[in-house]
């Protein structure tokens, strides 16, 4: 992952660029494109979506999204799970979800490939707190982890299996641990 330091583009004209694959992100004025998912990157995001989607979707609380590009706070950047509240969708003059989202989401999930850097994730998770997302999780595969971060509170290491997760208020029906999500890994 190489940041291109790109002299005097603005939020603006980075969202005028043609969409890359992977997706390219705007960090502090530099084009960040994102590692290309793996496996375990994959089947976990899939497997996240649909468990929160079968509670929180179901009951019209929330939408979890797979890679969302969100632009806000001088950012545009493309998380691994975005879940919004429904009231804070923005809808197009057809009445359907609109394609451009320019809030911070209300719960953010990254989820660490290899080659992926650690702090660059950590400082978009903390941006997104810092500009309304109440609760964000970085997924650690390797490790058998994840770090659940809040607004104005340490960061939580959950490296024990029955530990339930933290969750955002709205979504506190969504009962999750590190052993449910980490056992998706499993193809048996």
């Amino acid at each position: 992952m190489v940041a291109t330091p790109v002299k005097n583009l603005t939020l603006e004209g980075f969202l005028a660029l043609p969409e890359t694959k992977p997706a390219s992100e705007y960090i502090d004025g530099k084009i960040v494109q994102k590692p290309m998912p793996q496996g375990k990157h994959s089947l976990l995001q899939l497997e996240l979506i649909s468990f929160i989607n079968s509670i929180l979707r179901k009951a019209s609380i929330a939408i979890a999204f797979p890679e969302l590009r969100c632009s806000f706070g001088g950012r545009s950047i493309v998380p691994d799970v975005v879940v919004l509240k429904n009231e804070i969708i923005s809808k197009d003059d057809d009445g359907e979800v609109a394609n451009v989202v320019t809030t911070a989401p209300d719960w953010v999930i990254e989820i660490l490939s290899p080659d992926q850097s650690t702090t660059k994730v950590i400082k978009n998770i903390l941006h997104c707190l810092d500009h309304g997302t109440k609760v964000g999780w970085l997924i650690d595969p390797a490790e058998k982890m994840i770090l659940v971060y809040q607004p104005d509170k340490q960061v939580q290491v959950v490296d024990i299996l029955e530990a339930e997760l933290i969750v955002p208020e709205f979504a506190r029906s969504v009962k999750l641990n590190p052993g449910d999500i980490f056992n998706w890994l499993k193809l048996d």
